[in-house]
């Protein structure tokens, strides 16, 4: 048989396509994935329109309806993710991020929207249309340790997505990891080490399709130090071609200096961004690379915000007569280190005066936390363990200054201060006659047998949040395990749970007034205090990143006050987060007396004045001063803390504002307004008319009739289905025999619904079965609709590197009665589409197939004027005829409206 270009035909492995030209014995035929040269003896043609009306082989209406019900909800769902498989209601900033991401493949984009607007659904919503199209089979997902199980559990829970978690004792030569596990989530801090030839195999792996890193501020290059290691790694990667696709999330891209922003963005699109050239002639490519969206902007689909400014306050408290000596005693030794280390070597100063900043920092915690450093280096020195402390001492110093540069996560620096308090050597000391002041500091720190801090938290507590669950925040795992003791004291041994790296909280007492050692994962500890089963939660900076506590609470204590104010925001993001239903209440505790007080107190004011500065200009002061403090170095502040104590009072503001003299300068100021202003960002007010008003609910119909045409009975009871699986859709493993307890319902929250959406097994086999119909007109009852309506798929001609995932579907839907032509956009055409009854009466058609014909070119021509109201990302668009539904009417006149000019 010969073949014509334009002729539809069918192919038993890649459906239908069209044919581009004939060359004998094979065609060369365009499928919805690409081009492809095929043997005729796998072709079968499909009838045109045309004969089909002259030889009355005309399909069954339910099948051309499904056939286009099937392609409109991919359509929709390719562009905006609506119908994606999620069980959290979607907002239309995180579908619109979907449809902005995925407009071109491969895609490199940087998203940096605030904490808790929900990234993890973000990328969910941009995997489900790359995944069911078979765009992306190889997915690697890197991230912080402490967040890689946290993002396997949501990408399953929430979307089906089941990632393999990377273990170093796998990957193996003979194991072949990297090629036998597709879909992976690894830690980037187990990742960036070349341990056992790990890099190179790799790099002889096949490549990634699309590569997702979170705290991406992580892969820092320095103009002066260099690359962190995760940055080389993925450097690497990227010079050999192992990454097609990249997007990046981090809510603080830039770090303060713009050599490392760039070098950001230059991993993601070197071709535009180089860290060599200044960021003023960059800047207006930003929009290419970079999103940005905050909470105060964010709406749900109705337009409301949902987002509530959190209400703060501060609590004070006073030291006990013992606290107060203890203070000064530890002011004293520290300020005494200093001065020793003055006339120290410089390598020699800098590691003294690095261990008593740290001692500094655990002292402002609590007693118990620095009480628990005291100790351990006390035996520490008196053990003389001289090479073996030493290779220990240094090596946990190199890598708390890696830290400082951005390659480690809060939680690992907190625990990498306390084993700097408690590292020594026998020749490094930090005072003269140290083991006798440490012994005087540990016998008057034991006197202490009850912190003013911890009674004052208790008392809140019970007087302010009686019944109410609270999340508390410490750096240290000492204080966290002297709060834990107090809480249970008060309320009960089974009132908290808890959260740090090791899931270890050691010398605990309970209520009983025993000492015991309590293990917990994080999974756990956020599940039971997030169902209300625990009332308080105890977190150190494990919890600070990455995690969801919003759901049964919406109070925050600090317990202490972390020296860097980004780890507060940071904190409070854990509450104030999308799914709160308050606004969250924020309490810190302070101690007037105390210097840090006085300097966050300080600072906090000068934040604010920035903030009040910034609302008088711009609509989202919290988010810009959440930039502002991303690009803040961490010394600044250990300066201003650490130094404050040889400064006297009475000298100590005009000391903190000749010290901040630059912080948040207008150098920085204008840097944080430049990046958000050119960055894209979602605008309810410019998007609405264009988001779907779709969900789950719309693929409903179009599920039913498929089991219906497959001759399956479903049972209907509460809004939930019951059937057997068809015998065609179980040709692969995890799709059930039976299904009972179907929804369609984001919001049944209870484990024993199959929730079904777009990236569901049997939804997705529905929808590939309903798109190989080769039924191509419908007569349709007019009670139906009275509109002649010409159905189009609609690519792009150009085949290039970019690849174009959506096939857009438009329609245009000829009005007998007011005679006029009208562009039916996808979304309308489903919601049209899923009116029609499950049954048709027959119909005789009453046209000829040269007037369907004559209909249909005038519907191309009229769909491609309209190509602009469809916003599509194509270079060389094309119309193809997708079916036609035609009422039992004559052949109608309308007068199409003029061309947009």
């Amino acid at each position: 048989m010969e073949y014509t270009a334009g002729d539809q035909v069918k192919h038993k492995s890649f459906g239908i396509g069209t044919v581009k030209y004939d060359d004998g014995e094979t065609a060369g035929i365009r499928f919805e994935h690409g081009l492809e040269e095929c043997a005729k003896t796998d072709i079968e043609p499909i009838i045109s329109i045309s004969d089909a009306i002259a030889r009355y082989e005309l399909a069954s209406p339910l099948e051309v309806i499904a056939k286009i019900q099937a392609e409109a909800i991919q359509s929709v769902n390719d562009t905006w993710g609506v119908f994606s498989l999620s069980r959290i209601d979607l907002l239309p900033h995180q579908l619109w991020v979907c449809k902005r991401v995925t407009e071109k493949i491969p895609a490199r984009w940087l998203v940096a929207d605030d904490v808790g607007l929900g990234k993890t659904i973000e990328a969910g919503l941009i995997l489900w249309p790359l995944l069911s199209r078979k765009i992306v089979q190889r997915l690697l997902v890197i991230c912080p340790a402490s967040l890689v199980e946290q993002w396997q559990l949501r990408l399953r829970t929430m979307f089906d997505i089941r990632l393999s978690i990377y273990a170093a004792e796998t990957d193996t030569r003979k194991s072949d990891f990297w090629n036998t596990h597709p879909w992976v989530v690894a830690s980037v801090h187990t990742l960036r080490m070349d341990s056992k030839g790990r890099h190179e195999r790799m790099l002889e792996s096949e490549p990634w399709d699309l590569v997702i890193v979170d705290e991406a501020h992580h892969l820092n290059n320095d103009e002066h130090s260099g690359q962190t290691l995760g940055y080389k790694l993925i450097d690497r990667l990227q010079k050999k071609s192992r990454i097609r696709s990249m997007i990046f999330f981090t809510g603080t891209p830039h770090r303060g200096k713009d050599f490392g922003f760039l070098s950001l963005l230059h991993l993601l699109r070197p071709d535009i961004f180089s860290p060599d050239k200044s960021l003023d002639e960059q800047l207006a490519c930003l929009n290419q690379v970079m999103i940005r969206n905050n909470k105060q902007n964010v709406t749900d689909l109705k337009g409301e915000k949902i987002f509530f400014p959190p209400k703060v306050r501060s609590e004070t408290y006073t030291y006990s007569p013992e606290e107060a000596e203890f203070y000064r005693m530890m002011s004293e030794f520290i300020l005494t280190g200093k001065a020793y280390a003055s006339n120290r070597s410089t390598q020699e100063s800098k590691t003294i005066i690095l261990v008593l900043i740290t001692m500094q920092k655990l002292a402002s915690s609590s007693v118990a936390a620095i009480r628990r450093a005291l100790i351990n280096r006390r035996e520490n020195l008196k053990q003389n363990r001289k090479k073996a402390e030493k290779d220990n001492r240094e090596k946990i110093i190199r890598l708390y200054r890696e830290s400082q540069r951005g390659d480690e996560t809060l939680d690992n620096m907190a625990g990498l201060e306390e084993k700097i308090a408690e590292s020594a050597e026998s020749h490094i000391r930090l005072i003269r006659n140290e083991e006798e002041k440490l012994d005087e500091l540990i016998e008057y720190a034991n006197r202490i047998r009850e912190e003013t801090k911890i009674q004052k938290i208790t008392e809140l507590v019970e007087k302010d949040y009686a019944e109410e669950s609270v999340l508390f925040f410490t750096e240290y795992k000492a204080t966290q395990s002297l709060l834990i003791s107090a809480l249970m004291k008060r309320f009960g041994n089974d009132c908290v749970c808890f959260i740090n790296g090791d899931h270890c909280a050691s010398g605990v007492i309970n209520r009983e007034g025993k000492t015991v050692t309590l293990r917990e994962s994080r999974e756990s500890a956020s599940e039971r205090f997030n169902e209300g089963k625990v009332r308080f939660l105890v977190s150190t900076e494990a919890a600070g990143e990455g995690i969801d506590l919003q759901e049964s609470c919406h109070t925050l204590i600090h317990v202490d006050l972390p020296w860097n104010p980004m780890r507060m925001h940071q904190r409070v993001g854990r509450l104030n987060r999308y799914g709160q239903k308050k606004a969250v209440e924020v309490i810190s505790l302070r101690n007037p007396d105390t210097v840090e007080s006085m300097i966050w107190e300080k600072l906090d004011s000068k934040i604010q004045n920035i903030m009040k500065a910034f609302g008088s200009v711009m609509d989202e002061p919290e988010d810009l001063m959440q930039l502002v403090l991303g690009m803040t170095d961490q010394t600044v502040f250990n300066e201003l803390y650490s130094q404050a104590k040889e400064i006297p009072k009475e000298k100590l503001g005009e000391w903190f504002d000749r010290k901040t003299a630059s912080f948040a300068g207008k150098n920085v100021i204008d840097t944080v307004k430049a990046i958000v202003g050119n960055c894209d960002r979602f605008d309810y007010q410019e998007t609405a008319a264009d988001i779907p008003q779709m969900d789950l609910q719309d693929i409903r119909p179009f599920f039913i009739s498929m089991l219906k045409m497959n001759s399956r009975r479903v049972k209907e009871e509460d809004s939930e289905l019951e059937f057997l699986t068809p015998e065609k859709w179980r040709d692969e493993p995890g799709i059930l025999p039976q299904y009972k307890n179907v929804v369609f319902n984001r919001k049944s929250g209870k484990k024993d619904k199959h929730i079904m959406g777009v990236g569901h097994k049997i939804i997705n086999k529905a929808i590939e079965q309903a798109k190989h119909f080769t039924g191509t007109i419908a007569f349709v009852p007019k009670s139906f609709t009275d509109q002649v309506i010409t159905v189009f798929k609609i690519s792009d001609r150009l085949t290039d590197s970019n690849i174009k995932i959506r096939k857009k579907v438009a329609a245009a839907g000829f009005s007998i009665k007011e005679e006029k032509v009208l562009l039916i956009k996808d979304s309308e055409l489903l919601a049209l589409l899923n009116k029609a009854p499950l049954k048709f009466k027959e119909i005789r058609p009453s046209v000829s197939g040269e007037e369907v014909s004559q209909l249909i070119r005038k519907s191309e021509q009229f769909i491609m004027e309209n190509l602009k109201n469809l916003d599509l990302p194509f270079t060389f668009p094309n119309a193809e005829l997708l079916a036609v539904i035609w009422p039992e009417i004559g052949i109608p006149t309308p007068t199409p409206p003029d061309p947009p000019g």
